[in-house]
């Protein structure tokens, strides 16, 4: 205690940080470091794979390509009514109206040049990556062409590589390629990008496989570990994990990400926590609505006393990149965007171009909003063409966060969630409870089973069911969660207390607009009238990390980690005191830190 009351916080995370690893996987990001880190790497949670056969028609460049879909008719035209209703809040023209010259002088105007820290580096194509590896014994030989990633200036390199064999016994093509490098691989190169992470879930479909899931999500770790944390497996022992995991994972989920982490890559020991949790303590807060607002999902979930309130969770099925999709159809109805290929959905470098401009251009504020931006065309093994063009109504797509139905996010689905059952929970007092069976069976079919024990009707951490989704506006959404709480004490506590996280947190204009718009959605009987969004400490997107870090330092008991010893051999032992493995245990421990 002594010891407490006296070190300096530097000198505690250089001398409890440095052996732990803190991970934060996303669906389109990962954020990983050393917790005695500032800032963590946030890397694109993707890999490439080299394809045998790849000169078959058709052939895949996204290995769950098969799982998106078009926009249908009444997708069309909620979309464009959406697109009517944001205008009229924004006072901009309607969606196909004519701008006259005598109407646009009294039209409130605005142009935005992007932001200085971007001015440059937005203006640069993307180059596509250079698939192959020197074989040879140089320095820069086959550990820096296949880990570092370094590209090619030259784009004729790559198309000659992708046309057909490689007749060079020097070259050959790399097995595997991680991180963004795999984003900016040419559509005409023999490989295939995998996402193991989509819409908050583990993406396991009739197309991607577990075992494959399970594989990806070791390699793109360990080829972290290895060559951007230079953490070797011979060394891998003397580390322990903290996994932050996203509030929509479920119970088998967790257990599997536990499994990579202690079995595959060998760490010593592990504990989760979620990342709604992290994200009070990354910002030194103790009671907070927290609002995740990332690349494919949007999550609240309400904090007390740093205890979370897992009735008050809700999942919002959109998120950065589908304003990046919106941000294109808006600009194709407009006319503005060049007659080029633009498919964000199937060419993974058009997604990266989109987020950029995303990033420097969008905001929310009334009026007309335009600027002058660079759009570059990434044709099959070609060099970027860049095209000046002129973006319009930029201020219309990060509104989508409050009518999502501008967004059409089901466009781009979750994997089916058949797979959610987890038939190893084998709690002792759980052996007689009811066998899941479809609806449309009668109960005079199971005769003698009972309908469950009582203590579990309550409970809601012990979800027997995947997360619900809720097809509403943030702005709904996060009433929704505070004034489920029931006690208006804790509900002006939490709505004077919001905390944006996530990379959406960065748009500029949110915070104001949130606070508007929960404050009007708020029901007139409620004794409410002042709400406040709290700012951020650091980075928005790296919160939850930091507050892994924060928690792994300051847990000196460590009485709910895991050790990889336990996890591997012991597995599941009824009537044991640790029953590691079951999901329930789980996944109470992760919504709750006791600070002993």
């Amino acid at each position: 205690m002594d010891y407490l009351k006296s070190v300096v916080p530097s000198q505690l995370l250089a001398e409890r940080g440095s052996n732990l690893i803190v991970i934060n996987p996303g669906s389109a990001n990962i954020r990983i470091g050393l917790a005695q880190q500032d800032t963590p790497l946030n890397i694109p949670h993707c890999i490439a794979w080299r394809m045998a056969g790849a000169n078959q028609v058709p052939r895949k460049t996204v290995q769950d390509q098969m799982l998106n879909s078009q926009v249908t008719t009444a997708q069309h035209m909620d979309r464009e009514k959406a697109y009517d209703i944001i205008a009229s809040l924004l006072k901009i023209p309607f969606l196909d109206e004519e701008v006259t010259n005598s109407s646009s002088f009294h039209r409130k105007m605005g142009r935005v040049d992007g932001y200085t820290s971007q001015s440059n580096k937005k203006e640069i194509p993307f180059t596509w990556t250079d698939v192959l590896e020197r074989n040879t014994n140089s320095s820069s030989g086959l550990g820096t062409s296949s880990n570092k990633g370094e590209t090619s200036d030259s784009p004729g390199q790559q198309e000659g590589a992708g046309s057909g064999e490689l007749q060079s016994s020097e070259c050959k093509y790399r097995e595997y390629i991680c991180g963004e490098e795999a984003l900016r691989i040419s559509p005409t190169e023999p490989y295939c990008l995998r996402r193991p992470i989509r819409r908050g879930h583990l993406n396991i479909s009739q197309h991607y496989s577990m075992q494959q899931v399970f594989e990806d999500l070791h390699t793109i770790w360990d080829w972290i570990l290895i060559d951007k944390l230079h953490i070797p497996h011979s060394e891998r022992n003397m580390y322990s994990a903290i996994i932050v995991v996203p509030e929509t994972f479920d119970n088998r989920e967790i257990k599997e990400i536990l499994s990579i982490v202690l079995r595959d890559l060998r760490f010593s020991s592990a504990v989760v926590h979620q990342e709604g949790l992290a994200a009070v303590f990354g910002n030194g807060l103790s009671t907070a609505c927290i609002v995740n607002m990332g690349a494919q999902m949007t999550s609240v979930i309400c904090i007390e006393d740093g205890v979370a309130l897992p009735s008050t969770q809700i999942t919002l099925r959109y998120g950065g990149e589908d304003i990046s999709r919106c941000l294109l159809w808006t600009q194709r109805h407009h006319q503005t965007w060049p007659p080029i290929r633009t498919d964000a959905l199937v060419k993974p470098v058009d997604l990266l171009m989109l987020n950029r401009l995303k990033e420097s251009y969008c905001q929310i504020r009334e009026g007309e909003l335009e600027a002058i931006a660079v759009v570059h065309s990434y044709e099959d093994g070609m060099p970027a063409g860049s095209h000046k063009t002129r973006l319009t109504a930029l201020n219309v797509p990060p509104m989508g966060l409050f009518y999502p139905m501008l967004l059409v996010s089901d466009v781009y689905p979750p994997p089916p969630r058949s797979w959610f059952n987890d038939y190893e929970d084998m709690l002792e007092d759980n052996w007689h409870m009811e066998f899941p069976r479809r609806n449309d069976m009668s109960d005079s079919l199971f005769p003698g089973i009972s309908g469950g024990l009582p203590m579990w009707d309550t409970y809601q951490i012990f979800q027997n069911k995947p997360k619900k989704e809720d097809n509403i506006g943030l702005a709904e959404a996060i009433t929704k969660s505070i004034l489920s709480t029931g006690r208006i004490d804790l509900q002006r506590k939490l709505f004077c207390s919001m905390q944006l996280i996530g990379g959406v947190a960065l748009t500029s204009g949110l915070i104001p607009a949130v606070e508007e718009r929960v404050l009007h959605a708020i029901p007139s009987n409620e004794a409410i009238d002042t709400v406040e969004v709290l700012p951020s400490r650091t980075n928005p997107s790296f919160v939850p990390w930091k507050g892994g870090a924060i928690l792994g330092i300051l847990d000196f008991g460590r009485d709910a980690w895991i050790h990889r010893e336990d996890w591997v051999r012991s597995g599941i032992h009824l009537r044991s005191g640790r029953k590691y493995k079951d999901s329930y245990f789980l996944q109470a421990q992760a919504m709750c830190y006791i600070n002993s």
